[in-house]
């Protein structure tokens, strides 16, 4: 499921409003394991341009890495 996630980001990411829409359904769907990898390969692939939606969307509730 992970890398299916990956996949969709890597594809909807010429668009901030796609790019969050499927962040947030990525992170509702995984486990906690496969959500810690996702957030270090977001901030490594789209910190750089979308840092302010990754701080957002790992900020909330949802995004616990408990």
């Amino acid at each position: 499921m992970l890398e299916y996630f990956k996949t969709i980001l890597s594809k909807v990411s010429f668009s901030k409003f796609l790019f969050e829409k499927e962040l947030r359904k990525a992170i509702r769907a995984l486990i906690d394991e496969e959500l810690r990898e996702l957030r270090r390969w977001c901030y490594r692939k789209f910190g750089h341009v979308y840092k302010t939606i990754l701080n957002r969307c790992f900020s909330t509730p949802d995004a616990s890495l408990a």
